[in-house]
């Protein structure tokens, strides 16, 4: 099974842009990680969730981690209760929940349709120009 992190992070006010898009500029290249989301859950609270191969490919790469924290600390606000500027935890995926089969494939079926519908709009706009 694969292992998972999530932080909560509180961003000082009028940041908030700015620590979006230093995410949305990294590139992580930690051995081991699957990939991974910043989740906006409260006014200036944001939590990242993130897939690794294993928790010791998770906990090889924390050092990486704590060095791109280290880049965004400027941006934080102390979560305060002893916590810090994070509140991390981690472990093992034990029950993986999934989508059922059929569901999947309606959802991409509606996927391609819209993709379709996009593209052809884009192309008669260009056709006005």
């Amino acid at each position: 099974m694969t292992a998972m992190n999530v932080v909560r992070f509180r961003v000082k006010p009028g940041c908030e842009q700015q620590f979006i898009d230093a995410h949305r500029a990294m590139r992580p290249k930690f051995k081991g990680f699957i990939g991974g989301n910043v989740i906006k859950n409260g006014d200036r609270t944001f939590c990242i969730v993130a897939e690794w191969r294993s928790f010791d490919a998770l906990a090889a790469a924390r050092s990486e981690m704590i060095g791109l924290l280290d880049s965004l600390r400027d941006l934080l606000e102390d979560l305060g209760g002893g916590l810090g500027m994070t509140d991390p935890v981690s472990g093992d995926v034990v029950v993986k929940l999934e989508v059922p089969r059929v569901a999947r494939k309606t959802a991409k079926k509606k996927s391609r349709a819209k993709k379709s519908s996009a593209k052809k709009t884009k192309a008669a706009r260009r056709k006005r120009r």
